[in-house]
């Protein structure tokens, strides 16, 4: 079984050497994906204090921002987002920010198969940081249907 890394024009830059995502055989993994919007190091939602930390941020922004960079990488792979079989969601405050993920997790990924949505299992867990100034980060897995 060969792999195959795959870059999106549409994402934002990766953070480090790794592709946005590798496809081996009939899976796609998607590498952490963040909000950061594409072709800028903005990040949503985010106001940086004086030395560069973060003063607030707004949880739903960046949550909608880091869907869409999915949304993106999974079209970008020849994939069907309706094909997501796992999402992983990192979150540096869970106790503040989970009910408004999951909010939004719902509009972009839960429901009946009527719906078009993929409705995958999901794991959220609360990490003390994550790269740059971002507060969410999600870590995806699509199984590819047979052309």
């Amino acid at each position: 079984m060969t792999d195959q890394p795959i870059m999106s024009k549409r994402a934002p830059k990766p953070v480090g050497p790794y592709p946005h995502a590798k496809r081996v055989g009939n899976l796609l993994f998607l590498s952490g994906v963040g909000p950061r919007k594409p072709d800028s190091t903005e990040i949503p939602g985010v106001t940086l204090d004086g030395d560069g930390n973060i003063a607030s941020y707004d949880i739903e922004a960046q949550c909608r921002s880091c869907f869409d960079n999915v949304l993106v990488v999974i079209e970008d792979s020849g994939a069907k987002v309706s094909d997501i079989a796992d999402i992983q969601i990192f979150l540096t405050n869970i106790k503040d920010d989970f009910q408004t993920m999951n909010k939004v997790f719902a509009e972009y990924f839960a429901g009946p198969p009527e719906s078009g949505k993929p409705n995958p299992t999901r794991t959220t867990v609360e990490v003390t940081a994550l790269p740059a100034t971002i507060c969410v980060e999600a870590k995806v897995i699509v199984q590819i249907s047979p052309r």
